[in-house]
């Protein structure tokens, strides 16, 4: 894996696949669009591969030809700041229009997903009512239709999950923590765990409890963070490199260069060595969940 002289390549290449998705939409070909920017082929498919930091002025004009709305293009000349950054924290708050995310995005692109959580359960495998009653500790006073509306969004994340092609394999290690803290009233926990048990017999999901008696493990040390992998192409190689995303009350950090990655990834494996098997880990969950529903 290359670490590029800018850094991360995580926005150049989730500013790549939006503007491809823009240019698909006008009916352009790469050729057509070269010949209206006044740019090369060439230059296109660096652009749209995330090979290439780019100008906020360059994102403007394609964004013009491209005929997108006003704050798709703000959002996107935002984002090309950043492929210049050598650290890159997303945080544009109400700039960015509804469906512009790239964390979800990365996610649905990933072949693999190896996630640690030391507090929630992650939003890939989060109930409506438990989704409802973390989104509204987030914002106390949004009204009902914009809660709404962030709840369904990470509720149709899960479908990749079930996806017909190509399923991302998922590893999910929690710690107890997650099983033992109340989020919403005991009906809410007492369904979300259940639902936990339920989605850990897909056949791309693993779930793993780290129980208090582990004592410290790598996951104190960390915090929460996912590890989104690749495809690869016919030669074996990931097309895009390995990132960890680490969530934060006020942003995401992105981590793509190989030592970073290779420290998340032996973490991730302590952690897991750490947790219990699949078998204990379903059965804890079955015993805590029970104890919501007891009167």
């Amino acid at each position: 894996m290359t670490e590029g002289p800018t850094g991360s390549t995580v926005p150049r290449r989730q500013l790549g696949r939006h503007l491809k998705e823009l240019r698909s939409r006008a009916r352009l070909t790469v050729r057509a669009a070269a010949v209206k920017l006044e740019w090369s082929e060439a230059k296109m498919w660096r652009i749209e591969t995330g090979q290439t930091p780019l100008r906020a002025l360059d994102v403007q004009a394609m964004c013009t030809v491209y005929g997108a709305p006003s704050d798709l293009t703000k959002a996107l000349m935002g984002l090309a700041k950043e492929t210049k950054a050598r650290g890159w924290w997303h945080a544009y708050g109400d700039v960015i229009p509804e469906g512009f995310d790239v964390y979800v995005g990365l996610e649905e692109a990933a072949t693999g997903l190896s996630s640690y959580e030391s507090d929630v359960v992650p939003g890939l495998l989060q109930t409506d009512g438990y989704a409802r009653a973390i989104t509204r500790i987030h914002y106390p006073d949004m009204d009902e239709a914009g809660l709404d509306g962030r709840v369904r969004l990470r509720i149709e994340r899960q479908t990749l999950l079930t996806r017909a092609t190509d399923p991302p394999v998922v590893k999910v290690a929690l710690a107890e923590t997650v099983l033992r803290r109340p989020i919403g009233d005991h009906a809410v926990m007492a369904a979300q765990l259940a639902h936990l048990v339920y989605v850990s017999e897909l056949p791309n999901l693993s779930i793993r409890i780290v129980p208090f008696s582990a004592g410290a493990h790598m996951g104190v040390v960390t915090g929460p963070f996912v590890i989104l992998r690749f495809p690869v192409n016919g030669d074996g190689v990931e097309m895009e490199p390995p990132t960890v995303y680490a969530d934060g009350y006020t942003g995401g950090l992105y981590l793509d260069k190989a030592k970073e990655v290779d420290q998340y990834e032996a973490a991730f494996e302590g952690i897991w060595s750490a947790a219990l098997d699949e078998q204990a880990s379903r059965r804890l969950i079955s015993e805590v969940a029970g104890s919501y529903r007891e009167p």
